[in-house]
């Protein structure tokens, strides 16, 4: 009796073992042995794949073509050792490996790989560094990854299939000078500082026609705020390339559209060099973070102060060196999304420094219309309130009103791709960029990744120092008049991101004003999609090409009405 009361114990054991630990289908990652390193940090990324066309690293979307993608962090990870994945790992647009349907995959693994930055704040945190492409996980120079495998997925039986990451993305060549663009770099004291590393800003300069044959003169200097440039774009000094074959573009629905933006580059060349073109000095910045692309332009709490380097050691630097007139009724700032609201916030941060903006299609300048969200207001950003139903809020539409994603969507993709506000994507940039530090050193959520439920703590140290619509409203009898003539926005009335929706209750607040008037411009462009910018004549895929030339003329009106007096209109006309 005694004996069968101990086989019954060891068998309710073993029977409560293989509870807490089921065997079940599991992917292992092992970090090769050429890889040389002591150990590594960063997020591991596994992704599958039904579609052969391309790698499975360049199918990751928030869209409906989206394949799948599961992540979790590593730390310290040294060659031959294995990384498991199983049903307990996130994943997106599938949550668990467990619910892919059985089939063949091609099978790609990729480590985005960390460094460690101490922070003047006396944090230390984990991130990855920009290493010349622009903060693209799937591109970045030193991401270790291994060409796709075909692979048999069956999560109903208990198996282990292996993977072994083997290769390194290479460096990027740095642009080389030609005579009419130049690149320049220079190590930011301000950001060093904050980061505890040597950091350093970037920008493109286009240079006016015979500026060698002009030392005497001293020029204006335009802003083009964007994403992370790898050259000067929309720049041609040669006709279309006659061999070029036609592309279709999914998002214009327009035929040979490769073709059209090296004719409109090459047309902006001949502008450039016209005789009654005014001349200028043109730049493009590039100040990726570790958490984006670019760093949004303005002075943060996890980012450290880029606004500041930009405007008081960058701008300063290339004025000097190109022969800018290093005035702020020489400077104007322009460009569309994430740089429509850097023109804008920059303009409003620094209003003495820059004479004018012109915002096109800008990221949410008023966060009761956080895209669909009021994050004052509403207890979650991924569902519509309701008792008894639950409607997710769209993410993407089209200019019918068609929906492709979801904001749960896309931050469900961003949770999977890096945690804390790593994934390198739109909502944890601005996450990065409007939110306090953590008590970890990385920036407090605006609400839960996972769940949508809203911080409203955070939310309002969002309103006191980003809200761009907050911001002006609180300080426009400090603002008003040092404003005043110089904000321009442009919006479609269909943007993809419903970034319209922000645009109008900016206007209202604008319009209302009477002390004094902001006598600028808002403007919409009717069933335009994202990125329309005040062209009212061409359609969005011709105007958004068009950028370095459309605001021309009303910044010529804004320099002959506001340049001080004795300020000089003359040199740089060659005059």
């Amino acid at each position: 009796m005694k004996q069968l009361l101990l086989l019954l114990s060891f068998g309710l054991f073993l029977l409560s073992c293989s509870e807490k630990e089921p065997r079940q289908f599991t992917i292992s990652v092992t970090l090769s042995d050429s890889i040389q390193t002591e150990g590594l940090d960063g997020r591991l990324l596994l992704m599958l794949s039904n579609n052969e066309d391309d790698e499975p690293r360049f199918q990751i979307n928030g869209g409906l073509d989206s394949q799948l993608i599961f992540g979790k962090n590593v730390e310290n990870w040294k060659p031959g050792e294995s990384i498991h994945f199983t049903a307990q790992d996130f994943g997106y647009p599938i949550e668990s490996i467990a619910d892919v349907p059985a089939g063949t995959f091609q099978v790609q693994a990729l480590l985005h790989v960390y460094e460690t930055f101490n922070l003047s704040t006396g944090h230390t945190v984990k991130l990855p560094m920009d290493n010349g492409e622009g903060q693209q996980w799937n591109r970045s120079p030193g991401n270790i990854y291994n060409l796709p495998l075909p692979m048999n997925i069956d999560p109903g039986t208990a198996s282990t299939q292996t993977v072994t990451i083997d290769k390194i993305i290479p460096p990027i060549e740095e642009p080389e000078d030609t005579k009419w663009v130049k690149h320049v770099k220079i190590k930011s004291e301000k950001l060093s500082e904050f980061w505890g590393r040597d950091m350093y800003l970037g920008a493109h300069v286009l240079l006016p026609k015979d500026f060698s044959d002009h030392p005497e003169a001293r020029f204006p200097l335009m802003v083009f705020h964007g994403h992370f440039p790898s050259d000067f774009g929309d720049w041609r000094t040669t006709p279309p390339d006659p061999d070029l074959e036609p592309e279709y573009s999914e998002r214009f629905g327009v035929e040979g559209y490769n073709i059209i933006q090296q004719q409109e580059a090459y047309d902006f060349y001949k502008r450039w060099n016209s005789p009654d073109f005014p001349r200028f000095i043109i730049i493009e910045i590039q100040h990726p973070t570790p958490y984006y692309d670019d760093s949004y332009a303005v002075n943060s709490a996890a980012q450290g102060p880029y606004g500041d380097a930009i405007t008081y050691e960058l701008i300063p630097y290339i004025e000097e060196k190109f022969q800018g007139i290093g005035e702020g009724w020489a400077r104007f700032l322009y460009g569309g999304s994430t740089g429509g609201w850097e023109a804008l916030a920059v303009q409003v941060k620094y209003p003495d420094e820059y004479n004018g903006c012109f915002a096109a299609c800008p990221d949410p300048i008023d966060f009761r219309a956080y895209c669909l969200t009021n994050i004052y207001e509403d207890k979650n950003a991924y569902y519509y309130e309701s008792d008894f139903r639950q409607i997710e809020k769209p993410g993407h539409r089209n200019y019918l009103g068609d929906i492709s994603t979801t904001i749960k969507d896309y931050n469900h993709l961003e949770l999977v791709l890096g945690d804390k506000s790593r994934s390198g994507q739109q909502w944890d940039i601005w996450e990065a960029t409007y939110s306090p530090l953590g008590d970890d050193g990385y920036p407090q959520r605006i609400w839960d990744k996972y769940t949508g439920e809203i911080d409203a703590e955070v939310a309002e140290y969002w309103r006191e120092n980003y809200d761009l619509r907050y911001i002006l409203e609180r300080d426009w009898a400090k603002l008003g008049n040092d404003l005043r003539g110089k904000i321009h926005i442009y919006c479609g009335d269909m943007d993809n991101y419903y970034l319209n929706n922000a645009v109008y209750l900016m206007e209202d607040f604008l319009e209302s004003t009477t002390d004094p008037y902001y006598d600028g411009e808002v403007d919409y462009g009717d069933r335009a999609e994202h990125c329309w910018n005040g062209d009212q004549e061409n359609p969005n895929h011709i105007s958004r090409l068009r950028y370095n030339s459309m605001y021309v003329p009303k910044i010529m009106k804004r320099i002959k009405e506001t340049a001080p007096p004795g300020a000089d209109l003359k040199s740089w006309r060659y005059k």
